[in-house]
């Protein structure tokens, strides 16, 4: 029985490529199944993958997918999963790597948790520079049932890590849960969808995941568009959570989601990518907001948060005063577009 599926779009990273799989092949839990997808990249990447795995005796727990066509990351996992048959499925970047027991422990505490539906650890973001590394982490919760409290907590609160995460292939599988087409947040997406529907959560409080800062490892190309496709994904979220029948449940907390992550992220987006901010596009973002959370003035996450109302308050009504701050934040942040 294979316990592990590890799935990796693989795209013009021949620098990282063999760091990664050999923390793979280092794996101390013996029952995975590795899905490279190969996405059409302009290196070689794909040969030094083959020949960092050949003749190893972990060689045949290695796949290499190839679609037609290049996917982009997100469509190249969801190539993927299908072809999964492990009980859990996890996600790794190429360009990333892990330690040994990264997915032995976390496989067992989700077996001594009851099967969860999704079990996390922690990460180290780390720097080609002497730049120190730093801990990442969501939300500690307690393990168990994944009760109302605790989700609504989570979905206020959790940050794109979807890659610290096991996931119960059964879980992604029945609730339809898949990356969106748009290229921009849909590591985001997924995570929320997995979130909103997981009935049980396991944790393991160490940083087995090492997120590697490279250069050009995020998109600097500027798109003044781009911010539409962030309105996309999370309309997307929005309907996904009344197709599954949450949105009812968590209304508070999903609104409260699309105002940070749906309209203010949009905002933030548009002005680190354009280089003359119009007043226009504020309003067509904001339009966006009053479609999807027309009552978002009653939220009471919103209004417990007097920082979000003074930013979208001068968003709304002085967009040449919001743009300084928004890229101010966006600086802050290392938000690049």
């Amino acid at each position: 029985m294979i316990k592990v599926s590890v799935i990796l779009p693989v795209y013009g990273v021949a620098e990282y490529i063999v760091k990664c799989t050999q923390s793979l092949l280092a794996q101390t839990l013996p029952e995975m199944e590795f899905l490279f997808v190969d996405d059409r990249g302009p290196d070689n990447s794909i040969e030094l993958l083959k020949q960092t795995i050949a003749g190893h005796p972990r060689e045949k727990q290695f796949r290499i997918l190839t679609p037609e066509h290049n996917l982009g990351a997100g469509m190249a996992r969801n190539f993927a999963i299908p072809e999964a048959k492990g009980e859990y499925i996890a996600f790794v970047d190429s360009d990333d790597w892990i330690e040994p027991d990264m997915f032995e422990r976390l496989y067992n505490r989700a077996k001594e948790q009851g099967n969860a539906d999704i079990c996390m650890c922690k990460a180290s973001k780390d720097y080609l520079d002497d730049t120190p590394s730093q801990v990442l982490t969501n939300p500690e919760v307690e393990e168990g049932a994944f009760s109302h409290e605790k989700r609504a907590f989570f979905l206020t609160h959790y940050v794109s890590y979807f890659w610290t995460f096991l996931y119960r292939r059964d879980l992604i599988e029945v609730r339809a849960i898949r990356y969106p087409e748009n290229r921009s947040a849909d590591d985001s997406f997924f995570l929320a969808c997995a979130l909103m529907t997981a009935q049980s959560v396991a944790r393991v409080d160490a940083p087995f995941y090492h997120y590697l800062i490279r250069p050009g490892s995020v998109c600097t190309t500027k798109d003044s568009d781009k911010y539409k496709k962030r309105l996309t994904v999370f309309s997307k979220l929005m309907t996904y959570a009344k197709q599954q029948g949450v949105y009812d449940e968590f209304k508070a907390e999903m609104d409260f989601l699309y105002i940070k992550k749906g309209y203010i992220s949009s905002l933030v987006n548009y002005v680190v990518n354009a280089l003359e901010p119009r007043k226009e596009v504020y309003a067509e973002i904001y339009q966006a907001l009053l479609n999807e959370v027309p009552d978002y003035k009653q939220n009471a996450y919103l209004k417990s948060s007097k920082a979000v109302q003074i930013l979208m308050g001068i968003c709304r009504r002085c967009p040449s005063i919001a743009t300084p701050l928004l890229r101010f934040y966006a600086k802050r942040n290392n938000i690049v577009g």
